[in-house]
């Protein structure tokens, strides 16, 4: 073998997020370094090395795949047919009408009804959606931010008509809805009120549904809207803060609503920094709780999270690849001791997964769970120079977005002056440029193209899905009871308009039969829309 020549193939080697990285590392790189302090042990203060002691050894992380499509029919053959599968938990996935509080037979639905997740009007249609999968045996996720106190509503009133006690329910709604104004725009209500209906959701849980996560505060739409790593850091407890300080506002004391908050993710494709990323966030969170909150509870100080693969790295080109670009970025969430994961389907740059690709998917995370290793001991990267110093520097700049949102006057004013959106942007234009000009790799798009690769089958939805839904909701509204449906509407409206928590009001209404779409525009009527600045 040739004797290399000390030349090297780049100018400048970085991470993805554009943090540059040495030659290698050696012990002078943490100078200074406290290995109790900065890194300590497993299930320990400052949890850089993960929340539970034992993590994996005890208990695998959450096998729960995004699933939801069509009507809810459609959607509960794919759960039941992924849990027999060794799916562990669900995660459901709305259509966009059911995000933005519109049901299935509003002209804005049209030809949008079941197209990216589940169609969900009423009651009639969650029990569908749970026929035959007994909630108190089950751990569920629900992304849904702006209606998610009415699906979290339906959600209990299907497990009070299973008979299951509400007190041992287990699962999370994402209720995130500051990252909707700044990375996906599935907002309605302006953010005083927004923030409000959050913490109603913090409260009554708290009483009623206490092992619920109230919240799941969601750094992975601002990855997916272009972040860079440290950006998806800062901005997602940016966001955090200004809940527990919400919160705290309302009179909830901290380690009454802080042990029920989780976190979600993204898992991107630079192994070694997505691993410090984690462990850098869990410790800067340890940090912010014990000394800015002065939580006292150490379940308050827990960065517990979910994660998903990188949606916005999967490429139509190519689509096999993908399975390795998802089976990379699983491994980084493993090894950074997530919670629980979410692996994207080989085909979802194209159309969502086929059942195939979905077992596909969920198979890579069995593989890694049975034979990788990786789960056998906790936080076996603890203690790489390499690893330690990213940490670091990745905590370090974070704090400095923090510092800079402090200054603004919070998280809401950063939002609402467009500062968060614009950083986001500026960092997916300097990605999206580096692969333009071929600084930045991406297999089969810039670089090792091959134009007869052939894409796998994909799903389609049919349109017959749509007017189905539209035809049962309507006969649902014939035969529901058209009197208690406007009672309940009214008190819905009645206690928007006073201080009293939104959600016993709304429980009633969703089981009376009124839809989602009825009981948002009660509470358009009462808070207005928000109307988004333009962010120049």
């Amino acid at each position: 073998m040739a004797a290399q020549d000390g030349k090297e193939r780049n100018s400048k080697f970085t991470t993805g997020s554009g943090l540059e990285l040495r030659r290698f590392y050696a012990p002078e790189d943490l100078a200074g370094w406290d290995y109790e302090r900065q890194v300590g042990y497993p299930g320990e203060y400052p949890y850089t090395r993960g929340v539970y002691p034992t993590l994996y050894r005890s208990r695998l992380w959450t096998m729960r795949q995004y699933a939801g499509f069509g009507a809810a029919r459609e959607s509960n053959a794919r759960y039941r047919y992924l849990l027999s599968q060794g799916q562990t938990g669900l995660s459901v996935a709305f259509d966009l009408p059911t995000q933005i509080g519109l049901d299935s037979d509003h002209p804005l639905a049209r030809g949008e009804v079941g197209r990216v997740g589940v169609a969900i009007n009423s009651l009639e249609d969650m029990e569908t959606l749970f026929e035959g999968i007994p909630l108190e045996r089950v751990s569920t996720s629900m992304t849904i931010n702006a209606t998610a106190a009415i699906l979290l509503a339906l959600y209990f009133a299907v497990a009070e008509k299973q008979g299951a006690d509400l007190s041992r329910l287990a699962g999370t709604v994402q209720n995130d809805i500051l990252k909707e104004y700044i990375a996906r725009g599935t907002y309605i209500y302006p953010l005083g009120p927004a923030l409000r209906m959050v913490t109603d959701i913090f409260d009554f849980c708290r009483e009623r549904a206490p092992e619920w996560n109230t919240i799941s505060i969601s750094g992975y739409h601002i990855r997916e809207a272009g972040s860079t790593a440290v950006q998806e850091v800062a901005f997602t407890l940016g966001g955090a803060i200004a809940y527990v300080e919400a919160a705290l506002a309302r009179g909830l004391g901290v380690d009454e609503f802080a042990p029920r908050l989780s976190f979600f993710l993204n898992a991107h494709n630079d192994l070694l920094e997505e691993v410090a990323k984690f462990r850098a966030a869990r410790r800067l969170w340890a940090r912010l709780m014990r000394e800015r909150f002065k939580a006292q509870d150490p379940r308050s100080w827990m960065f517990r999270f979910h994660t998903q693969t990188a949606g916005s790295t999967l490429t139509a080109q190519q689509p096999h690849v993908n399975i390795v670009r998802v089976t990379l970025q699983a491994l980084a969430a493993v090894l950074g001791g997530t919670q629980s994961l979410h692996t994207n389907a080989r085909d979802e740059a194209l159309a969502l997964p086929t059942e195939a690709s979905a077992l596909l998917a969920l198979r890579t995370q069995q593989i890694l769970a049975a034979e990788s290793g990786v789960a056998n001991t906790v936080d076996p990267l603890a203690g790489s120079y390499a690893i330690e110093k990213l940490t670091n520097e990745i905590e370090a700049r974070a704090l400095e977005y923090l510092r800079k949102i402090e200054a603004l006057g919070g998280m809401v004013r950063a939002i609402e002056s467009g500062y968060v959106q614009r950083e986001i942007q500026q960092a997916a234009y300097e990605y999206q440029r580096a692969i333009e000009v071929g600084e930045r790799v991406v297999v089969g798009v810039n670089q090792y193209v091959d134009e007869t690769g052939a894409s796998p089958p994909l799903l389609r939805i049919d349109p017959e899905i749509e007017r189905a839904q539209v035809e049962r909701l309507a006969k649902l509204r014939a035969r529901r009871d058209a009197a208690r449906v406007d009672t309940a509407l009214g008190a819905v409206e009645e206690t928007a308009r006073s201080d009293r928590n939104l959600l016993p009001a709304i429980l009633d209404a969703v089981k009376a039969y009124a839809t989602v779409g009825e009981i948002s525009d009660r509470l358009r009527r009462v808070f207005g829309e928000y109307q988004e600045s333009v962010v120049i």
